[in-house]
């Protein structure tokens, strides 16, 4: 047997061995993440099951909570960026209402206790 065929089938041995202990033995498990780290069609798709509840509830300081959780930005430009997501992706024209709602509540929500004039 030449050296390149046994260096070659060692090299497949050790990458199916690293694969099969990454991946079988000790994969990698996520804890205590927030999700403000998900991809943005899973954002999209949080924002719009705060769409729903709100159109339910009508409680912009519940929906506001629950959109600060995907990050620092202000709640209507979370929405606003969900709402551009779901008009390049193909959502439906009742989802894409739901966001538009959602986001126009935001637009005009003052978090409670605020001084504003």
């Amino acid at each position: 047997m030449s050296n390149w065929l046994k260096y070659f089938i060692l090299l497949i041995i050790g990458i199916a061995l690293g694969l099969a202990y990454g991946w079988v033995i000790s994969p990698v498990e996520y804890t205590n993440v927030t999700p403000s780290i998900m991809r943005a069609d899973y954002r999209a798709d949080y924002v719009l099951m705060v769409a729903e509840a709100h159109q339910r509830e009508q409680d912009s300081e519940t929906s506001a909570r629950r959109l600060a959780m995907l990050g620092s930005d202000s709640p209507a430009k979370i929405v606003e960026a969900a709402l551009t997501y779901a008009t390049q992706n193909g959502f439906t024209e009742t989802e894409i209402i739901l966001l538009q709602g959602l986001h126009t509540a935001m637009q005009t929500y003052q978090p409670q206790g605020s001084n504003a004039p």
